[in-house]
């Protein structure tokens, strides 16, 4: 009996990209810089840590997700900690800018753990986006 041929475009659960595999030790020595930013952005259900060069690069990202918590504990500040270790470790940074974005609880303990790590931090800006005169009222009621 002749080979089932196998479809080209079927939909498996199959996931493309791990960032810990195999190859993670050859990516580690690669993805080593000295000097660069790292933005934090802290939503009410997540935090996201990303690590870019001088130029604005991404070098290494970081989530809750990605460091194996999920549903409301990734809104937790101990999580927050854990991702930015997680980032810093990997890159192996020594001087830093750091940008925080967003109102989280993971902000905090984020910066925390990023100012214990022993990068040199040359300056903590919030990029907090604020609206100057906010969005436009809805129309006022009739009856």
């Amino acid at each position: 009996m002749a080979k089932a041929i196998p479809k080209i475009g079927s939909r498996k659960k199959v996931r493309i990209g791990l960032r810990r595999n195999a190859h993670f030790s050859l990516w580690k020595s690669a993805r080593r810089i000295t000097k660069g930013v790292i933005h934090v952005q802290a939503s009410f259900n997540n935090t996201i840590i990303t690590v870019t060069g001088p130029q604005g690069r991404v070098v290494f990202w970081s989530s809750a997700g990605t460091c194996g918590f999920k549903s409301s504990r990734k809104a937790s500040p101990y999580v927050g900690q854990r991702t930015a270790v997680d980032a810093i470790c990997t890159v192996g940074l020594q001087r830093a800018e750091v940008m925080v974005k967003g109102a989280g609880s993971g902000r905090e303990a984020a910066l925390r753990a990023i100012a214990k790590s022993g990068v040199r931090l040359s300056c903590i800006r919030d990029v907090t986006p604020m609206p100057h005169n906010g969005c436009r009222s809805p129309k006022k009621r009739r009856l």
